[in-house]
C-alpha cells in the first residue's frame, strides 16, 4: 500500500472546510497569528497550503511548517472577507503577510477646514480632524514653494492659532498678517465668511479646478485693462503668473478631467517597491514611494491587491479616486471596486494602463520603482554596519573559518546558445570594486554548466602564475623609496589583480552550476575556496555537495548582498553581450557595397534596434535620408541572411 505524500499534521479533514469565501488565519503553537488570507472558496483555497510539502514554494513550506493550526470564518460577500482580512491584517501584523516599510514621512499641504478660520500648514500628520491634504510631496522645501505661489492668488490664513486667537482678541493684525504672510480674519483685511470663501476656492483649486480660476482671472485683467484701470489688471496678471508657476510644477500629463491614482510597481523574490502616483486634474499633485518585504511567494495581482487595500484602507472618501491604475489586475478586481465605492460614495474603476499616456506614465513610474527597488538593495549592502553584518551571516550559512571580504560572482549570458558571454563582479569589504570586473568570450560550448567550468578555469589559472607584469591585465611596475638606502630607488613588481585570492565564489543558479564550478576548482587544485550558488527562482542557496540548499531569512543581510552580487553580474554580462552584438552587426552592415559608418550609425538611430531593423521593408530602409531604394533592398537581402545578430 502505497504511503501518502507528507504534509503537515494539523491538517483539516475532507469536508470540514466551507466551500464559502471567508478569512483564514495561520497561528503557531503559542497562538500568534502568522497569516492571514481571504478567499472566495476557503476549500479551494486552503487545499493549496495543504498539498505535499516537497510541492510547495520554498517559503509557502516555511510558513506552512512553522504554524500548528489553521482556523477560518465564514463572511456573507467578498466584499465582507475584503474587509476582515485589512482588519486582521492590521490587528496582528502578522509576519508572513507582506509588511510595508516606508522610506521616510512624507510632507503634506494641509487646510485645516475644521476650524473657524482655516489655514494652510505644512505637516507629516495625516490625522488632523477636518483637515484636507495634498500631496504627498517629495520634498519639504516643495511644499512651501507652493504655498508661497498659492497665497499670493488665494490669500488664506498662515498664522498659529495662538497668533489668530491673540489677534482676534485684541484686534491688532497677527505678525505675518502685518508683513503681507496671512490673509485670514486675524489680519483684519477680511471677514470670517468672505475668508472661508477664499479658503473654498484654494481647495478647489488644488483639487484640480485649475481651468476656472484661470479663465476668470484672464477675464477680469482683460476687463480691467479695457477701463484702463491698469493697477487691478497688473493684480491679476500677477496672479495668473502664480497660478502658471504651481501649475508648472505639476505638467498636465493626462486630460484635464483625469481624477486618478497610479501606482508602478518592481520586485523580486523578496521585496517590491511601490511608486504612486497621484494625479488631480490631469496633474500629478503628489508622490509617494513604499517598500514592501514579502515573506511567501504571491503573483503581481495579489501585490496590487495589498496595496490598494494598505492604501485605501483608511483613506477618507475623498482621497479616494474615481480610477485606480495598476500594472497588474487582480483576481478579485470587481470586490475591490466595490469595496472602494463603498468607501468613496461613489464608483471607481481599477484599470490596467495598456496605452496612450496612462502607458507611457506607467512606464514612468515603474522606471522610477525599479531604481527605487536597486536603491534600497543597495543601501542595505552599503552600508557599514549592514556590510559587516552580511559578511558574517554568510561565514555563519556557510560554515567558512573566516569572512568571506573579497568575493567574485559569476554568470553565464547567451542568446539562443549562441554569442555566449560570461562576467566576473569582484565585492571587497562587501562593496563593488568595478576596476576589477571581468568579462570573458565563450568560443564553444555545449551548455551553461561547460561555460561556466571553461571560464573558471581560465580565471583560477591565474591564482597559480607568478607575480609578473605580463601574467595579467592592468599589472605594472611600482617606484617605491627604500628607506634604508640614500639615493637608491628600488622598484617592486605590483601584483596581477586576477593573482588575488578570494575567499567565495558565488555562480548564478542552482544544483548544476554550482557542481561544474566546484569541478573546475578540483581540477585546478583549489578546492580550499569556498563556493556556492544563488537561484533565482526560489533564491536558494546551493553548496557543493549538498542534496538539499541553505534558506536564508528574508530579512537576511546576507541573502541581499547574494543578491546584489548576482544581479550585478548579470547586468555586467548583458552589457558585454549587447556591446558585443552591436559591433557585430556593425561589422554585418559594413559588409554592404555603399553603406558607411554614418549611415550605419544614421540606421540603428533611426529603427532604435537590430530587430526593428530586420523587421523593416525596403520601402521603410528607403525612407532614411541618404538611402536609396538600391542599397535599401541591399540592406534588406543582407539582414535577412540567417547569420546576422539580433536582440534579446
Amino acid at each position: 500500500m502505497a504511503r501518502s505524500a507528507p504534509t503537515v499534521p494539523y491538517k483539516p479533514r475532507p469536508g470540514e472546510i466551507p466551500t464559502n469565501p471567508g478569512v483564514y488565519r495561520f497561528r503557531d503553537a503559542n497562538g500568534r497569528v502568522l497569516y492571514v488570507g481571504k478567499a472566495k472558496n476557503l476549500r479551494a483555497r486552503l487545499s493549496n497550503y495543504f498539498a505535499p510539502l516537497h510541492t510547495l514554494h520554498e517559503r509557502t513550506r516555511r510558513m506552512v511548517t512553522t504554524a500548528a493550526s489553521v482556523e477560518w470564518t465564514v463572511v456573507a460577500t467578498d466584499v465582507d472577507s475584503l474587509q476582515l482580512e485589512y482588519q486582521w491584517i492590521k490587528e496582528f501584523d502578522p509576519p508572513f503577510n507582506v509588511r510595508y516599510r516606508d522610506d521616510k514621512s512624507y510632507p503634506f499641504m494641509a487646510i485645516t477646514l475644521a476650524d473657524e478660520a482655516p489655514r494652510v500648514i505644512v505637516t507629516r500628520n495625516r490625522r488632523i480632524p477636518g483637515a484636507k491634504y495634498f500631496g504627498p510631496y517629495p520634498k519639504v522645501w516643495a511644499v512651501h514653494d507652493t504655498i508661497d505661489l498659492m497665497i499670493r492668488v488665494f490669500p488664506i490664513r498662515t498664522c498659529s492659532d495662538a497668533s489668530y486667537k491673540k489677534a482676534m482678541a485684541t484686534g491688532r493684525p497677527c505678525f505675518p498678517g502685518q508683513i503681507g504672510r496671512c490673509g485670514g480674519p486675524c489680519s483684519m483685511k477680511v471677514t470670517i465668511e468672505e475668508h472661508r470663501a477664499i479658503v473654498d476656492d484654494f481647495v478647489a483649486f488644488m483639487a484640480g479646478g485649475d481651468q476656472r480660476f484661470t479663465k476668470e482671472l484672464t477675464a477680469r485683467m482683460r476687463e480691467a485693462s479695457a477701463a484702463m484701470d491698469y493697477e487691478a489688471a497688473a493684480v491679476h496678471r500677477d496672479k495668473l503668473q502664480a497660478i502658471d508657476a504651481v501649475l508648472n510644477k505639476s505638467a498636465l500629463v493626462l486630460a484635464a478631467d483625469t481624477d486618478a491614482d497610479l501606482f508602478g510597481i518592481a520586485e523580486d523574490e523578496l521585496a517590491a517597491t511601490v511608486q504612486h502616483f497621484v494625479i488631480r486634474g490631469g496633474r500629478v499633485r503628489g508622490v509617494r514611494a513604499t517598500t514592501i518585504e514579502k515573506e511567501i511567494d504571491i503573483s503581481g495581482g495579489e501585490l496590487v491587491d495589498q496595496v490598494i487595500q494598505r492604501t485605501y484602507g483608511n483613506a477618507s472618501g475623498a482621497d479616494i479616486p474615481r480610477q485606480v491604475l495598476v500594472p497588474a489586475m487582480p483576481d478579485d478586481a470587481a470586490d475591490l471596486e466595490e469595496w472602494l465605492r463603498g468607501r468613496r460614495g461613489r464608483a471607481v474603476s481599477i484599470q490596467v494602463a495598456q496605452r496612450g499616456r496612462k502607458s507611457e506614465l506607467m512606464k514612468t513610474a515603474s522606471l522610477n520603482a525599479q531604481q527605487a527597488l536597486m536603491l534600497h538593495k543597495t543601501r542595505r549592502t552599503s552600508d557599514y554596519v549592514a556590510r559587516t553584518q552580511a559578511l558574517t551571516d554568510l561565514q555563519e550559512a556557510l560554515d567558512l573559518a573566516e569572512a568571506p571580504l573579497r568575493i567574485e560572482c559569476f554568470d553565464v549570458s547567451h542568446l539562443g546558445g549562441t554569442n555566449v558571454v560570461a562576467s566576473m563582479v569582484v565585492f571587497e569589504d562587501g562593496l563593488p570594486r568595478k576596476d576589477q570586473y571581468r568579462s570573458f568570450g565563450v568560443a564553444e560550448t555545449t551548455d551553461d554548466t561547460d561555460s561556466l567550468y571553461q571560464v573558471l578555469t581560465r580565471r583560477l589559472a591565474y591564482l597559480d602564475r607568478p607575480d609578473d607584469p605580463s601574467t595579467g591585465p592592468g599589472t605594472g611596475l611600482d617606484i617605491v623609496p627604500d628607506p634604508t638606502a640614500d639615493d637608491q630607488v628600488v622598484t617592486a613588481r605590483r601584483r596581477p589583480r586576477f593573482a588575488y585570492r578570494p575567499q567565495l565564489l558565488v555562480v548564478d543558479g542552482g544544483k548544476p552550476q554550482v557542481e561544474a564550478a566546484a569541478r573546475a576548482l578540483r581540477d585546478a587544485g583549489h578546492e580550499e575556496v569556498a563556493l556556492c550558488g544563488i537561484a533565482k527562482r526560489l533564491e536558494e542557496v546551493w553548496l557543493p555537495g549538498e542534496e538539499y540548499p541553505v534558506i536564508l531569512p528574508r530579512t537576511s543581510e546576507a541573502l541581499y548582498l547574494l543578491q546584489r552580487l548576482r544581479d550585478e553580474a548579470h547586468r555586467f554580462a548583458i552589457s558585454h553581450q549587447r556591446r558585443r552584438r552591436r559591433r557585430d552587426i556593425q561589422s554585418v552592415l559594413a559588409e554592404v557595397p555603399g553603406l558607411g559608418e554614418a549611415r550605419i550609425k544614421g540606421l540603428l538611430r533611426h529603427f532604435g534596434s537590430v530587430s526593428a531593423l530586420k523587421k523593416a521593408t525596403r520601402d521603410e530602409i528607403a525612407e532614411l535620408p541618404g538611402v536609396g531604394p538600391k542599397l535599401a533592398a541591399a540592406i534588406h537581402s543582407h539582414l535577412a541572411q540567417p547569420s546576422v545578430p539580433a536582440d534579446e
